[in-house]
């Protein structure tokens, strides 16, 4: 199997760039992207089952993988939810597939999203790892639009070994992570 195009790019372009950028000594110091978690629930579906179901197919076309299916810890009467009950369903991405899913989001499902300016730089934990929530399935090339019986959302999570935001954010913009100019953002939020 051959390298992926993007571990590629990380290794010739991405670690050199951030041992200068971040002032790192050993290549080994440079964070990297352990994971990709694909995760989403249909908790406000009024036929849970179903959904859950359409979900799973969703993202197996999305990420090649089979998801596994969560399921609710506790009954919640308000929300006619059992305990037991299936609520969504994840999946976890490593190696060549994360790569691959990766290279195709930068290069591919990004760029389709509507009035696409960037994503924001400030949905990260304060340990390096950073979420992005994606609105519907539509976006992404695999899903074919007129097989789509609902609209289904699903968060991202990009699961880094940097130990601060600040690494976390310089390793997914080297990798090409679109996000919108800093300055911009802090320019357009609000006063509080």
């Amino acid at each position: 199997m051959s390298t992926p195009a993007l571990l590629k790019h990380y290794k010739e372009k991405v670690v050199p760039a951030l041992k200068e950028k971040l002032g790192y000594t050993n290549p080994h110091e440079v964070p990297t992207l352990e994971k990709i978690v694909v995760t989403t629930c249909m908790g406000n579906a009024p036929d849970r089952k179903v959904a859950v179901d359409d979900a799973v197919i969703e993202i197996q076309k999305i990420t090649g993988q089979k998801p596994s299916i969560t399921y609710a810890r506790k009954s919640v009467a308000n929300f006619k939810l059992r305990e037991g009950e299936p609520l969504g369903a994840r999946v976890t991405l490593r190696g060549a597939r994360m790569w691959d899913f990766l290279y195709r989001f930068i290069n591919i499902t990004a760029p389709n999203i509507r009035d696409f300016r960037g994503i924001s730089s400030k949905s990260f934990d304060g340990r390096g790892n950073y979420a992005v929530g994606i609105p519907d399935q539509s976006i992404f090339p695999e899903i074919e639009l007129d097989q789509i019986k609902r609209q289904i959302g699903f968060d991202l999570i990009f699961v880094t070994s940097a130990d601060t935001d600040a690494a976390g954010r310089a390793l997914l913009a080297e990798l090409g992570l679109p996000f919108r100019d800093i300055k911009k953002e802090t320019a357009q939020a609000p006063a509080a």
